[in-house]
């Protein structure tokens, strides 16, 4: 499956220079997310930190709103406001991006994903308030989430003609979001390098997409 492939999609989509540093040397994106939104040296991160930094990461992706936030870590709606501001002030062309993106989605009627494919958002200039809040959100996260989903579609349709060209017995049994499931032929192990080597090349990125991956008797042993 891939690691963290909507932020990296809204780091190459953004072009925003700190998020792209962040992935590009190795780092824990949501270790240094809520460095920065905490006030804290890293060091200092404990894992419930980390994971309302994550939530915050994610969350910016689906356009949360301060009291959507607040939910998720059991904060005040101010707090995550202040929360999201830090994080906005640490990655100021992600805010910028995501701005332009509902501008251009009220002048246009909808959106695409980095590969052309196109979602109307007829919400986005609806008289009712909530109507249009959804239409910001769907304008927010379809380049993103749908560029995903595009990637992937492409690492499959490469896996496709490698396993036609090879004449591989193996096959691939589903897609689950961000991961693919095969079941490998006992004398095809040497696949699973072939097929990661694979979804990491699906997309030139401005960073690089990682895929890691597991085997088993079984789905659950290898999850």
């Amino acid at each position: 499956d891939y690691s963290q492939v909507e932020l990296r999609v809204l780091a190459s989509l953004s072009n925003d220079e700190e998020m792209i540093r962040i992935f590009k040397d190795g780092d824990d994106v949501h270790t240094l997310t809520a460095s920065s939104v905490f006030s804290l040296p890293k060091e200092m991160i404990t894992d419930d930190l980390r994971r309302k930094a994550k939530a915050i990461n994610f969350g910016i992706v689906y356009g949360i709103s301060d009291w959507g936030l607040a939910e998720q870590i059991k904060s005040t709606p101010k707090e995550a406001k202040n929360f999201i501001e830090r994080y906005f002030t640490t990655f100021p062309n992600i805010k910028s991006y995501l701005d332009e993106v509902v501008e251009n989605c009220k002048q246009n009627g909808y959106v695409t994903t980095l590969y052309k494919r196109r979602r109307d958002v007829g919400e986005i200039n609806s008289s009712v308030y909530n109507e249009r809040e959804f239409g910001k959100r769907v304008a927010m996260n379809t380049p993103i989430q749908g560029t995903s989903a595009d990637i992937i579609k492409i690492a499959m349709l490469n896996i496709y003609k490698y396993m036609k060209d090879n004449n591989v017995k193996s096959k691939l049994i589903i897609q689950i979001h961000d991961e693919l499931v095969f079941d490998l032929h006992p004398d095809e192990d040497y696949l699973e390098d072939v097929f990661k080597n694979i979804m990491e090349e699906a997309s030139n990125l401005k960073v690089r997409l990682v895929a890691s991956s597991s085997m088993g008797k079984d789905w659950y042993e290898a999850k």
